[in-house]
Protein backbone atom coordinates (compact mmCIF):
# COMPACT_ATOMS: atom_id res chain seq x y z
CA UNK A 1 0.00 0.00 0.00
CA UNK A 2 1.39 3.25 -1.13
CA UNK A 3 2.29 5.56 2.03
CA UNK A 4 0.00 8.58 2.36
CA UNK A 5 -1.14 10.26 5.56
CA UNK A 6 -3.78 13.50 6.01
CA UNK A 7 -1.90 14.84 4.14
CA UNK A 8 2.07 14.06 3.97
CA UNK A 9 4.20 17.14 3.87
CA UNK A 10 7.53 16.26 2.27
CA UNK A 11 10.83 15.95 3.94
CA UNK A 12 12.57 19.06 5.55
CA UNK A 13 15.42 19.06 7.41
CA UNK A 14 15.07 20.70 11.34
CA UNK A 15 16.56 24.08 11.15
CA UNK A 16 18.90 24.63 13.35
CA UNK A 17 18.21 25.92 16.68
CA UNK A 18 18.85 29.46 18.50
CA UNK A 19 18.21 30.95 21.62
CA UNK A 20 15.10 32.19 23.26
CA UNK A 21 14.71 35.93 22.81
CA UNK A 22 11.96 38.09 23.66
CA UNK A 23 13.20 41.29 21.92
CA UNK A 24 11.49 43.43 20.04
CA UNK A 25 11.32 43.49 15.87
CA UNK A 26 14.30 45.02 14.68
CA UNK A 27 14.10 44.10 10.91
CA UNK A 28 16.08 45.49 8.48
CA UNK A 29 13.93 47.21 5.49
CA UNK A 30 14.37 46.49 1.76
CA UNK A 31 12.37 47.47 -1.48
CA UNK A 32 9.97 44.74 -3.16
CA UNK A 33 9.44 47.00 -6.61
CA UNK A 34 12.55 46.85 -8.65
CA UNK A 35 12.29 46.79 -12.21
CA UNK A 36 14.53 44.08 -12.75
CA UNK A 37 12.89 41.32 -15.13
CA UNK A 38 15.65 39.30 -15.51
CA UNK A 39 15.64 35.76 -13.94
CA UNK A 40 18.72 36.97 -12.19
CA UNK A 41 19.33 38.77 -8.95
CA UNK A 42 20.75 42.17 -8.90
CA UNK A 43 23.19 43.09 -6.61
CA UNK A 44 21.44 45.43 -4.98
CA UNK A 45 17.97 43.13 -4.17
CA UNK A 46 20.24 40.24 -3.33
CA UNK A 47 21.46 42.68 -0.36
CA UNK A 48 18.18 44.01 0.18
CA UNK A 49 16.46 40.26 1.00
CA UNK A 50 19.68 38.63 2.61
CA UNK A 51 19.96 42.10 4.63
CA UNK A 52 17.24 39.93 6.36
CA UNK A 53 19.25 37.19 7.57
CA UNK A 54 19.83 37.11 11.52
CA UNK A 55 17.30 39.72 12.56
CA UNK A 56 15.99 38.86 16.12
CA UNK A 57 12.12 38.69 16.50
CA UNK A 58 10.04 39.02 19.17
CA UNK A 59 10.28 34.88 20.82
CA UNK A 60 12.93 34.22 17.73
CA UNK A 61 14.99 34.76 14.94
CA UNK A 62 15.60 34.75 11.01
CA UNK A 63 17.63 32.14 10.35
CA UNK A 64 18.73 32.67 6.49
CA UNK A 65 17.37 35.02 3.79
CA UNK A 66 18.30 34.69 0.08
CA UNK A 67 16.86 35.77 -3.19
CA UNK A 68 15.77 33.50 -5.68
CA UNK A 69 15.81 33.84 -9.02
CA UNK A 70 12.64 33.36 -11.20
CA UNK A 71 12.33 29.79 -12.73
CA UNK A 72 12.49 26.12 -10.79
CA UNK A 73 13.93 26.27 -7.52
CA UNK A 74 14.64 23.16 -5.05
CA UNK A 75 14.09 23.88 -1.39
CA UNK A 76 16.54 22.24 0.77
CA UNK A 77 15.76 18.48 1.07
CA UNK A 78 13.26 18.40 -1.23
CA UNK A 79 13.02 15.60 -4.06
CA UNK A 80 12.08 17.72 -6.88
CA UNK A 81 11.64 21.44 -8.03
CA UNK A 82 8.97 23.56 -7.22
CA UNK A 83 8.42 24.69 -11.07
CA UNK A 84 7.26 28.55 -12.38
CA UNK A 85 8.24 30.80 -9.50
CA UNK A 86 8.59 34.55 -9.89
CA UNK A 87 12.07 35.48 -8.51
CA UNK A 88 11.51 36.03 -4.88
CA UNK A 89 13.00 36.51 -1.32
CA UNK A 90 12.95 33.31 0.65
CA UNK A 91 13.26 33.87 4.40
CA UNK A 92 13.70 31.22 6.91
CA UNK A 93 13.04 31.77 10.57
CA UNK A 94 13.00 29.81 14.07
CA UNK A 95 10.36 31.14 16.93
CA UNK A 96 10.08 29.74 20.29
CA UNK A 97 7.41 30.76 21.85
CA UNK A 98 8.07 28.64 24.95
CA UNK A 99 11.42 27.18 26.03
CA UNK A 100 10.11 23.70 24.59
CA UNK A 101 9.24 25.29 21.42
CA UNK A 102 11.14 24.90 17.81
CA UNK A 103 8.69 26.56 15.77
CA UNK A 104 9.85 26.72 11.96
CA UNK A 105 8.96 29.05 9.47
CA UNK A 106 9.17 30.16 5.83
CA UNK A 107 8.20 33.11 4.06
CA UNK A 108 8.42 33.68 0.25
CA UNK A 109 7.48 37.56 -1.02
CA UNK A 110 7.95 38.20 -4.68
CA UNK A 111 10.36 40.60 -5.23
CA UNK A 112 8.41 42.22 -7.88
CA UNK A 113 4.35 42.42 -8.35
CA UNK A 114 3.38 42.10 -5.11
CA UNK A 115 -0.02 42.35 -4.62
CA UNK A 116 -0.22 43.95 -1.45
CA UNK A 117 -1.85 40.88 0.37
CA UNK A 118 -0.37 38.10 3.03
CA UNK A 119 -1.19 34.36 2.75
CA UNK A 120 -0.90 32.31 6.00
CA UNK A 121 -0.71 28.76 4.59
CA UNK A 122 -1.74 25.43 6.52
CA UNK A 123 0.44 22.36 6.84
CA UNK A 124 -1.37 18.19 6.89
CA UNK A 125 -0.53 15.62 8.85
CA UNK A 126 1.10 15.82 11.82
CA UNK A 127 3.54 18.43 10.45
CA UNK A 128 6.73 18.55 10.82
CA UNK A 129 8.25 20.31 7.80
CA UNK A 130 7.68 23.22 5.82
CA UNK A 131 5.14 21.97 3.59
CA UNK A 132 5.77 24.31 0.03
CA UNK A 133 2.80 23.01 -2.01
CA UNK A 134 -0.25 23.20 -0.15
CA UNK A 135 -1.03 26.90 -1.13
CA UNK A 136 2.52 28.70 -0.23
CA UNK A 137 4.26 28.59 -4.07
CA UNK A 138 0.60 28.98 -5.46
CA UNK A 139 0.23 32.32 -3.51
CA UNK A 140 3.47 33.13 -4.50
CA UNK A 141 2.59 32.68 -8.48
CA UNK A 142 -0.38 34.99 -7.16
CA UNK A 143 1.19 37.92 -6.18
CA UNK A 144 1.11 37.13 -2.27
CA UNK A 145 3.62 37.30 0.11
CA UNK A 146 3.08 33.67 1.43
CA UNK A 147 4.24 31.61 4.37
CA UNK A 148 3.79 28.46 6.05
CA UNK A 149 5.23 26.58 9.28
CA UNK A 150 6.11 23.10 10.40
CA UNK A 151 3.62 22.96 13.52
CA UNK A 152 6.92 23.05 15.79
CA UNK A 153 6.55 18.99 15.25
CA UNK A 154 10.08 18.44 13.23
CA UNK A 155 11.21 16.03 12.30
CA UNK A 156 8.31 13.57 13.47
CA UNK A 157 5.26 14.27 15.01
CA UNK A 158 5.09 11.03 17.08
CA UNK A 159 8.51 12.08 18.56
CA UNK A 160 6.40 14.80 20.97
CA UNK A 161 5.48 12.51 23.89
CA UNK A 162 5.55 14.22 27.24
CA UNK A 163 6.04 17.69 25.36
CA UNK A 164 2.66 19.54 25.43
CA UNK A 165 3.83 22.48 24.72
CA UNK A 166 4.83 21.28 21.30
CA UNK A 167 1.38 19.89 21.49
CA UNK A 168 0.14 23.62 22.12
CA UNK A 169 2.30 24.63 19.09
CA UNK A 170 1.01 22.28 16.86
CA UNK A 171 -2.80 22.67 17.71
CA UNK A 172 -2.89 26.55 17.46
CA UNK A 173 0.42 28.46 18.55
CA UNK A 174 2.63 27.93 15.54
CA UNK A 175 0.07 29.28 13.36
CA UNK A 176 -0.08 32.18 14.92
CA UNK A 177 3.80 32.82 15.24
CA UNK A 178 4.01 32.17 11.56
CA UNK A 179 1.25 35.07 10.84
CA UNK A 180 2.77 37.60 13.29
CA UNK A 181 5.81 36.90 11.67
CA UNK A 182 5.41 36.49 7.95
CA UNK A 183 3.42 40.35 8.46
CA UNK A 184 6.50 41.54 10.07
CA UNK A 185 8.74 40.34 7.48
CA UNK A 186 6.63 41.47 4.77
CA UNK A 187 6.41 44.73 6.20
CA UNK A 188 10.12 45.15 6.48
CA UNK A 189 10.71 43.65 2.90
CA UNK A 190 8.46 46.52 0.78
CA UNK A 191 8.34 49.00 3.81
CA UNK A 192 4.53 48.45 3.69
CA UNK A 193 2.11 46.43 5.92
CA UNK A 194 0.25 43.97 3.98
CA UNK A 195 -3.05 45.86 3.10
CA UNK A 196 -5.10 42.64 3.78
CA UNK A 197 -4.25 38.94 5.05
CA UNK A 198 -5.43 35.64 4.11
CA UNK A 199 -5.36 31.89 5.60
CA UNK A 200 -6.00 28.75 3.42
CA UNK A 201 -5.33 25.44 4.27
CA UNK A 202 -6.85 22.13 4.07
CA UNK A 203 -7.04 19.00 6.21
CA UNK A 204 -4.78 20.01 8.91
CA UNK A 205 -4.60 23.35 7.66
CA UNK A 206 -8.78 23.34 7.92
CA UNK A 207 -7.96 22.63 11.15
CA UNK A 208 -5.70 25.20 11.42
CA UNK A 209 -8.13 27.57 9.38
CA UNK A 210 -10.92 27.09 12.56
CA UNK A 211 -8.78 27.43 15.22
CA UNK A 212 -7.14 30.73 13.95
CA UNK A 213 -11.11 32.23 13.67
CA UNK A 214 -11.31 31.14 16.91
CA UNK A 215 -8.56 32.01 18.97
CA UNK A 216 -7.35 34.56 16.96
CA UNK A 217 -9.72 36.58 15.09
CA UNK A 218 -7.70 39.51 14.52
CA UNK A 219 -4.80 37.72 12.19
CA UNK A 220 -6.37 37.45 8.78
CA UNK A 221 -9.64 39.45 7.13
CA UNK A 222 -10.39 36.10 4.96
CA UNK A 223 -10.06 32.49 5.49
CA UNK A 224 -10.43 29.51 3.31
CA UNK A 225 -10.92 26.12 5.28
CA UNK A 226 -11.06 22.71 3.38
CA UNK A 227 -11.79 19.44 5.13
CA UNK A 228 -10.96 20.78 8.24
CA UNK A 229 -9.75 18.30 10.85
CA UNK A 230 -11.01 20.43 13.72
CA UNK A 231 -12.53 17.78 15.85
CA UNK A 232 -9.18 16.36 15.36
CA UNK A 233 -9.20 13.45 18.60
CA UNK A 234 -12.83 12.09 17.47
CA UNK A 235 -11.82 12.19 13.67
CA UNK A 236 -8.78 10.16 14.44
CA UNK A 237 -10.74 7.79 16.68
CA UNK A 238 -12.81 6.59 13.43
CA UNK A 239 -9.43 5.83 12.65
CA UNK A 240 -8.81 3.89 15.09
CA UNK A 241 -12.76 1.92 14.87
CA UNK A 242 -12.22 1.50 11.03
CA UNK A 243 -8.63 0.01 11.38
CA UNK A 244 -10.07 -2.47 13.81
CA UNK A 245 -13.26 -2.79 12.13
CA UNK A 246 -10.88 -4.22 9.45
CA UNK A 247 -8.24 -5.80 11.16
CA UNK A 248 -10.74 -8.39 12.98
CA UNK A 249 -10.78 -12.07 11.89
CA UNK A 250 -11.94 -12.83 7.79
CA UNK A 251 -12.73 -8.76 7.58
CA UNK A 252 -9.64 -7.66 5.44
CA UNK A 253 -11.22 -5.83 2.00
CA UNK A 254 -9.30 -6.05 -1.39
CA UNK A 255 -9.30 -2.98 -3.63
CA UNK A 256 -10.72 -5.33 -5.83
CA UNK A 257 -13.83 -5.49 -3.24
CA UNK A 258 -13.90 -2.07 -2.15
CA UNK A 259 -14.05 -0.59 -6.20
CA UNK A 260 -17.01 -2.93 -6.13
CA UNK A 261 -19.15 -1.74 -3.43
CA UNK A 262 -17.93 1.73 -4.73
CA UNK A 263 -19.65 0.79 -7.87
CA UNK A 264 -22.72 -0.78 -6.30
CA UNK A 265 -23.34 2.27 -4.39
CA UNK A 266 -23.13 4.53 -7.23
CA UNK A 267 -25.38 2.28 -9.50
CA UNK A 268 -28.17 2.58 -7.21
CA UNK A 269 -27.61 6.63 -6.74
CA UNK A 270 -25.82 8.68 -9.40
CA UNK A 271 -28.58 11.01 -11.02
CA UNK A 272 -30.79 10.77 -8.17
CA UNK A 273 -28.75 12.95 -5.69
CA UNK A 274 -28.85 16.62 -8.33
CA UNK A 275 -25.83 14.90 -9.93
CA UNK A 276 -25.98 14.12 -13.58
CA UNK A 277 -27.29 10.50 -14.42
CA UNK A 278 -23.86 9.94 -16.21
CA UNK A 279 -21.89 11.12 -13.35
CA UNK A 280 -19.29 8.76 -11.51
CA UNK A 281 -19.61 10.25 -8.46
CA UNK A 282 -21.80 11.46 -6.08
CA UNK A 283 -23.40 15.14 -5.68
CA UNK A 284 -24.91 14.77 -2.41
CA UNK A 285 -24.41 11.23 -0.78
CA UNK A 286 -27.10 12.74 1.92
CA UNK A 287 -29.47 11.90 -0.80
CA UNK A 288 -28.33 8.57 -1.12
CA UNK A 289 -30.28 5.53 1.11
CA UNK A 290 -28.34 2.31 -0.34
CA UNK A 291 -28.82 -0.81 1.75
CA UNK A 292 -25.96 -2.55 2.27
CA UNK A 293 -27.88 -6.30 2.35
CA UNK A 294 -27.96 -5.64 -1.49
CA UNK A 295 -24.64 -5.82 -1.83
CA UNK A 296 -23.74 -9.51 -3.34
CA UNK A 297 -22.55 -12.26 -0.78
CA UNK A 298 -20.12 -14.92 -1.16
CA UNK A 299 -22.04 -18.32 -1.07
CA UNK A 300 -19.06 -20.44 -0.47
CA UNK A 301 -16.39 -19.27 -2.71
CA UNK A 302 -14.69 -16.00 -1.72
CA UNK A 303 -14.25 -13.61 -4.82
CA UNK A 304 -13.35 -9.99 -5.58
CA UNK A 305 -17.09 -9.93 -6.81
CA UNK A 306 -18.48 -10.52 -3.64
CA UNK A 307 -18.25 -9.93 0.61
CA UNK A 308 -18.01 -12.47 3.29
CA UNK A 309 -20.46 -11.79 6.55
CA UNK A 310 -17.02 -10.67 8.22
CA UNK A 311 -16.49 -8.46 5.42
CA UNK A 312 -19.76 -7.10 5.57
CA UNK A 313 -19.94 -6.91 8.86
CA UNK A 314 -16.77 -4.76 8.89
CA UNK A 315 -18.21 -2.08 5.86
CA UNK A 316 -20.99 -1.65 7.72
CA UNK A 317 -19.23 -0.62 10.96
CA UNK A 318 -17.39 2.04 8.69
CA UNK A 319 -20.42 3.55 7.41
CA UNK A 320 -21.82 3.95 10.92
CA UNK A 321 -18.87 5.23 12.64
CA UNK A 322 -17.73 4.98 16.09
CA UNK A 323 -20.00 4.93 19.42
CA UNK A 324 -19.38 4.62 23.04
CA UNK A 325 -20.26 1.00 23.66
CA UNK A 326 -21.37 2.12 27.15
CA UNK A 327 -23.49 4.91 26.58
CA UNK A 328 -24.65 4.81 22.91
CA UNK A 329 -23.48 8.04 22.46
CA UNK A 330 -21.64 8.64 18.70
CA UNK A 331 -18.02 9.39 18.83
CA UNK A 332 -17.90 10.75 14.85
CA UNK A 333 -19.21 10.41 11.52
CA UNK A 334 -18.68 6.94 9.54
CA UNK A 335 -17.37 7.56 6.29
CA UNK A 336 -19.79 8.42 2.94
CA UNK A 337 -21.12 6.17 0.99
CA UNK A 338 -19.49 6.42 -2.20
CA UNK A 339 -15.72 7.33 -1.01
CA UNK A 340 -15.08 3.39 0.58
CA UNK A 341 -12.20 2.67 -2.76
CA UNK A 342 -10.55 6.28 -2.91
CA UNK A 343 -7.14 7.04 -2.06
CA UNK A 344 -7.08 7.14 1.94
CA UNK A 345 -10.23 5.06 2.03
CA UNK A 346 -10.10 1.60 3.57
CA UNK A 347 -7.64 0.32 1.76
CA UNK A 348 -5.46 2.67 3.52
CA UNK A 349 -7.50 2.87 6.55
CA UNK A 350 -7.03 -0.83 7.14
CA UNK A 351 -3.29 -0.83 6.76
CA UNK A 352 -1.35 -1.92 10.39
CA UNK A 353 1.58 -0.66 9.40
CA UNK A 354 1.72 2.65 7.46
CA UNK A 355 -1.79 3.96 9.12
CA UNK A 356 -0.83 3.96 12.66
CA UNK A 357 2.83 5.51 12.26
CA UNK A 358 0.56 8.54 10.37
CA UNK A 359 -2.52 8.98 11.92
CA UNK A 360 -2.41 8.09 15.71
CA UNK A 361 0.65 10.22 16.83
CA UNK A 362 -1.51 11.66 19.32
CA UNK A 363 -3.13 9.20 21.26
CA UNK A 364 1.17 8.00 22.02
CA UNK A 365 0.90 11.65 23.40
CA UNK A 366 -2.01 11.27 25.39
CA UNK A 367 -1.56 7.95 26.63
CA UNK A 368 1.96 6.80 25.92
CA UNK A 369 4.15 5.45 24.00
CA UNK A 370 3.20 1.53 25.06
CA UNK A 371 -0.33 2.86 23.56
CA UNK A 372 -1.99 0.04 21.24
CA UNK A 373 -4.42 0.91 18.78
CA UNK A 374 -6.03 -2.67 19.35
CA UNK A 375 -7.01 -2.20 23.03
CA UNK A 376 -8.32 1.76 22.62
CA UNK A 377 -11.36 1.90 24.91
CA UNK A 378 -13.63 4.13 23.35
CA UNK A 379 -14.93 4.77 26.88
CA UNK A 380 -12.18 5.25 29.48
CA UNK A 381 -9.58 5.89 26.77
CA UNK A 382 -11.30 8.15 24.80
CA UNK A 383 -12.10 10.12 27.61
CA UNK A 384 -8.33 9.94 28.95
CA UNK A 385 -7.48 11.49 25.23
CA UNK A 386 -9.90 14.26 25.52
CA UNK A 387 -8.67 15.53 29.32
CA UNK A 388 -5.36 15.42 27.66
CA UNK A 389 -5.93 16.92 24.18
CA UNK A 390 -9.42 18.59 23.32
CA UNK A 391 -8.46 21.93 24.27
CA UNK A 392 -5.77 21.61 22.42
CA UNK A 393 -6.18 20.05 19.59
CA UNK A 394 -10.20 20.56 18.52
CA UNK A 395 -11.47 23.55 16.81
CA UNK A 396 -15.39 23.18 17.49
CA UNK A 397 -16.15 26.17 19.29
CA UNK A 398 -19.42 27.80 17.27
CA UNK A 399 -18.29 31.28 18.75
CA UNK A 400 -16.84 33.05 15.69
CA UNK A 401 -18.65 36.46 17.35
CA UNK A 402 -15.29 38.51 17.54
CA UNK A 403 -13.99 37.36 14.12
CA UNK A 404 -17.13 38.19 12.79
CA UNK A 405 -17.14 41.45 14.56
CA UNK A 406 -13.68 42.53 12.61
CA UNK A 407 -15.18 42.09 9.31
CA UNK A 408 -14.07 38.54 9.07
CA UNK A 409 -15.35 35.95 6.24
CA UNK A 410 -14.79 32.28 6.44
CA UNK A 411 -15.33 30.26 3.44
CA UNK A 412 -15.37 25.73 4.12
CA UNK A 413 -15.00 22.92 1.96
CA UNK A 414 -15.56 19.39 1.48
CA UNK A 415 -15.18 16.40 -1.21
CA UNK A 416 -18.20 14.46 -0.92
CA UNK A 417 -16.37 11.64 -1.99
CA UNK A 418 -13.36 12.17 0.99
CA UNK A 419 -12.63 9.63 3.44
CA UNK A 420 -10.23 11.03 5.36
CA UNK A 421 -12.23 14.16 6.90
CA UNK A 422 -15.79 12.95 6.12
CA UNK A 423 -17.86 15.92 4.79
CA UNK A 424 -20.62 15.05 7.38
CA UNK A 425 -18.44 16.96 10.61
CA UNK A 426 -17.82 20.03 8.27
CA UNK A 427 -21.77 20.04 7.77
CA UNK A 428 -22.50 19.69 11.28
CA UNK A 429 -20.12 22.39 12.07
CA UNK A 430 -21.59 24.90 9.87
CA UNK A 431 -25.48 23.56 11.25
CA UNK A 432 -23.95 24.21 14.72
CA UNK A 433 -22.11 28.07 14.21
CA UNK A 434 -26.14 28.77 12.38
CA UNK A 435 -27.62 27.71 15.85
CA UNK A 436 -24.99 30.00 17.86
CA UNK A 437 -26.20 32.53 14.97
CA UNK A 438 -29.78 32.29 16.39
CA UNK A 439 -30.82 29.50 14.00
CA UNK A 440 -30.46 32.46 11.28
CA UNK A 441 -28.90 31.17 8.36
CA UNK A 442 -28.85 34.55 6.08
CA UNK A 443 -26.77 35.94 9.01
CA UNK A 444 -24.39 33.19 9.24
CA UNK A 445 -23.73 33.91 5.35
CA UNK A 446 -23.21 36.87 5.68
CA UNK A 447 -19.54 36.32 7.14
CA UNK A 448 -19.76 31.99 6.48
CA UNK A 449 -20.02 30.03 3.51
CA UNK A 450 -20.02 26.36 3.26
CA UNK A 451 -19.18 24.59 -0.11
CA UNK A 452 -20.08 20.84 -0.87
CA UNK A 453 -17.47 19.51 -3.66
CA UNK A 454 -19.31 16.75 -5.90
CA UNK A 455 -17.17 13.61 -6.02
CA UNK A 456 -13.86 15.64 -4.71
CA UNK A 457 -11.78 13.03 -2.42
CA UNK A 458 -9.42 14.60 0.16
CA UNK A 459 -8.72 18.33 -0.47
CA UNK A 460 -8.60 18.27 -4.43
CA UNK A 461 -7.60 16.52 -6.95
CA UNK A 462 -4.27 14.94 -6.24
CA UNK A 463 -5.87 12.54 -3.67
CA UNK A 464 -8.37 11.46 -6.18
CA UNK A 465 -11.99 11.00 -6.11
CA UNK A 466 -13.38 10.96 -9.57
CA UNK A 467 -15.24 14.44 -9.59
CA UNK A 468 -13.88 18.01 -10.27
CA UNK A 469 -11.33 18.89 -7.59
CA UNK A 470 -9.65 22.58 -8.89
CA UNK A 471 -10.74 25.48 -8.34
CA UNK A 472 -7.84 27.35 -6.58
CA UNK A 473 -7.83 25.80 -3.02
CA UNK A 474 -4.96 24.67 -1.07
CA UNK A 475 -3.49 21.14 -2.51
CA UNK A 476 -5.01 22.02 -6.09
CA UNK A 477 -2.27 21.61 -8.40
CA UNK A 478 -3.08 24.56 -10.51
CA UNK A 479 -3.20 28.91 -10.12
CA UNK A 480 -6.67 28.85 -12.03
CA UNK A 481 -7.24 31.20 -14.83
CA UNK A 482 -9.67 33.55 -13.91
CA UNK A 483 -11.75 34.91 -10.35
CA UNK A 484 -14.44 32.78 -11.29
CA UNK A 485 -12.26 29.51 -10.78
CA UNK A 486 -10.49 30.74 -8.25
CA UNK A 487 -11.58 30.00 -4.10
CA UNK A 488 -8.90 32.50 -3.02
CA UNK A 489 -9.30 35.30 -5.16
CA UNK A 490 -13.09 34.61 -4.46
CA UNK A 491 -12.48 35.34 -0.84
CA UNK A 492 -10.46 38.37 -2.05
CA UNK A 493 -13.27 39.47 -3.84
CA UNK A 494 -15.38 39.30 -0.23
CA UNK A 495 -13.24 41.02 1.91
CA UNK A 496 -12.18 43.79 -0.34
CA UNK A 497 -15.32 44.66 -2.49
CA UNK A 498 -18.33 43.06 -0.30
CA UNK A 499 -19.21 40.44 -2.56
CA UNK A 500 -20.30 37.06 -1.39
CA UNK A 501 -19.42 34.06 -3.26
CA UNK A 502 -22.43 32.40 -4.50
CA UNK A 503 -20.29 29.98 -5.97
CA UNK A 504 -16.91 28.82 -7.52
CA UNK A 505 -16.60 26.75 -10.92
CA UNK A 506 -14.51 23.78 -10.22
CA UNK A 507 -12.36 21.76 -12.60
CA UNK A 508 -11.47 18.25 -13.09
CA UNK A 509 -8.13 17.98 -15.81
CA UNK A 510 -7.87 15.08 -18.07
CA UNK A 511 -3.96 15.18 -18.24
CA UNK A 512 -0.98 15.93 -15.75
CA UNK A 513 -0.27 19.46 -17.17
CA UNK A 514 -3.68 21.25 -16.35
CA UNK A 515 -4.06 22.17 -19.98
CA UNK A 516 -7.05 20.01 -20.82
CA UNK A 517 -10.40 20.48 -19.39
CA UNK A 518 -12.54 16.74 -18.92
CA UNK A 519 -15.23 18.51 -16.10
CA UNK A 520 -16.62 21.64 -15.35
CA UNK A 521 -18.87 22.18 -12.83
CA UNK A 522 -20.16 24.62 -9.77
CA UNK A 523 -19.72 24.36 -6.43
CA UNK A 524 -22.33 26.27 -4.48
CA UNK A 525 -22.65 28.04 -1.19
CA UNK A 526 -24.32 25.83 1.26
CA UNK A 527 -27.44 24.50 1.64
CA UNK A 528 -26.99 24.63 -2.41
CA UNK A 529 -25.97 22.17 -4.23
CA UNK A 530 -25.01 21.46 -7.99
CA UNK A 531 -27.72 20.19 -9.22
CA UNK A 532 -28.41 19.26 -13.08
CA UNK A 533 -30.39 20.70 -15.57
CA UNK A 534 -29.88 19.76 -19.72
CA UNK A 535 -27.18 18.94 -22.01
CA UNK A 536 -23.47 18.47 -21.72
CA UNK A 537 -22.54 17.13 -17.99
CA UNK A 538 -19.05 18.55 -18.68
CA UNK A 539 -19.78 21.84 -18.50
CA UNK A 540 -21.10 24.15 -15.51
CA UNK A 541 -23.35 25.61 -17.69
CA UNK A 542 -25.15 22.44 -17.68
CA UNK A 543 -25.91 22.72 -13.82
CA UNK A 544 -27.68 25.48 -11.31
CA UNK A 545 -27.16 25.91 -7.63
CA UNK A 546 -30.64 24.65 -6.22
CA UNK A 547 -31.39 24.28 -2.59
CA UNK A 548 -31.13 20.91 -0.91
CA UNK A 549 -32.48 19.30 2.53
CA UNK A 550 -29.92 20.71 5.22
CA UNK A 551 -28.27 18.94 7.86
CA UNK A 552 -29.45 15.07 7.40
CA UNK A 553 -25.71 13.67 8.67
CA UNK A 554 -24.63 12.02 11.55
CA UNK A 555 -23.25 13.86 14.46
CA UNK A 556 -21.22 13.90 17.71
CA UNK A 557 -23.02 13.80 20.79
CA UNK A 558 -22.05 16.84 23.19
CA UNK A 559 -20.05 15.18 24.72
CA UNK A 560 -17.67 14.81 21.64
CA UNK A 561 -17.35 18.23 21.31
CA UNK A 562 -15.62 19.68 22.95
Amino acid sequence: MTSHSLFPPQPQPRLAGVPFLLLPLLLAACGGGSDDTSTTTSNAEKVACESLAGTTLAGGKVLTAAAIPAGDYTPPGQPGPVTGLPAFCRVTALMQPSTDSSVNVEVWMPRQNWNGRFLGTGNGGGGGSIAYITGMAEGLKRGFASANTDLGTAPDPNLAIDHPERWRDFGYRANHEMTVTGKALATAYYKAAPRTSYFQGCSTGGQQALSIAQRYPDDYHGIVAGAPANNRTHLHTMFIHNLKALTAPGAALSQAKLNMVTAKVLAACVGKDGGAPTDTFLTDPRRCSFDPETLPKCAGTDSDTCLTVPQLTALKATWNGPVNPRTGERIFSGLPVGSESAVLGLGFQGDTTSWPAQQFYMFKWALGSAWNYATFDMDRDMDTADARLASIMNANDTDLSRFKANGGKLAMFTGTADPGVPYASAIDYYERTVQAQGGDLAATQNFFRYFLVPGMGHCSSITGGPGVGDFGQSYSQYVPKDADHDILLKMVDWVENKTAPDSVIATRYADATGTTVAMERPICAYPKVPTYQSGDATKASSFKCVDAPRNGVQAPAARYLN
